[in-house]
């Protein structure tokens, strides 16, 4: 079998060798695949990913800065394996958390797995008060209309198996982080079997990169509206 990790990257020069290093560290007993997709960087992280050994990974340059969802999407169409996990560039997911991700899936029990920061015992960085409580506001949005009753609706850490992805990234239209709440709507409308596993979490502040902003977080309320009322 084979895991695809799907790593979108924009502006990550000071972590993106670092998150790979740790992919490649993890030990599974699936073939590893890793997906890389730049968002048409502008501060060097191109020019890193271009001095990588040929070969080694599957790299995509998006021509002009489109979001993550986006660079998410055109991750999905170059993969080639049995599961497929997405994993920020960052390094406030640890890629070591793989086993338990892919666990529900190999077992037979789970078509889809989310990382939740919000549960478990799991260290997590304390952050910000604000994020915690959109967060919550947004998945128990989400929840109502997607009838799933998940945790953590914006985590990074979402995992599929093929045939669950196969029914939901056709549909996929987001482009920025509208992405989270309809890949969570997809899910529901699809009867998928949704699992959620507790994961560690160390959070960015801004100061070290964050990019997510209040922005974000109305259209992350108007594609929850959207996509939950779409048919």
């Amino acid at each position: 079998m084979k895991l695809s990790i799907v790593i979108p990257v924009y502006n990550e020069k000071n972590t993106i060798l670092e998150i790979l290093k740790r992919v490649e560290a993890v030990a599974l007993p699936l073939e590893k695949e890793i997906i890389l997709i730049d968002d048409c960087s502008t501060d060097g992280t191109r020019e890193l990913l271009r001095s990588l050994p040929a070969g080694e990974y599957k790299i995509f340059y998006q021509e002009k800065n489109q979001g993550k969802g986006a660079a998410v999407r055109c991750g999905f169409k170059e993969t080639s394996g049995d599961i497929i996990l997405i994993q920020d560039a960052d390094l406030e997911y640890d890629p070591q958390e793989y086993g338990k991700l892919i666990k529900p899936i190999m077992d037979g029990k789970a078509d889809v797995v989310y990382g939740s920061r919000l549960i478990g015992s799991e260290a997590h960085r304390v952050l910000y008060f604000w994020h915690y409580l959109a967060n919550k506001f947004f998945t128990t949005l989400a929840n109502a209309l997607s009838n799933l009753n998940l945790s953590d609706m914006e985590t990074c850490y979402k995992v599929f198996s093929r045939a669950a992805l196969d029914k939901i990234a056709p549909r996929l239209v987001s482009n920025r982080f509208g992405l989270e709440p309809e890949i969570t709507m997809l899910a529901g409308k699809n009867k998928l079997r949704v699992f959620e596993v507790g994961i560690s979490y160390s959070g960015r502040t801004y100061e070290e990169g964050k990019k997510i902003n209040w922005r974000d977080g109305l259209a992350a309320f108007w594609h929850i509206i959207r996509f939950g009322l779409r048919r």
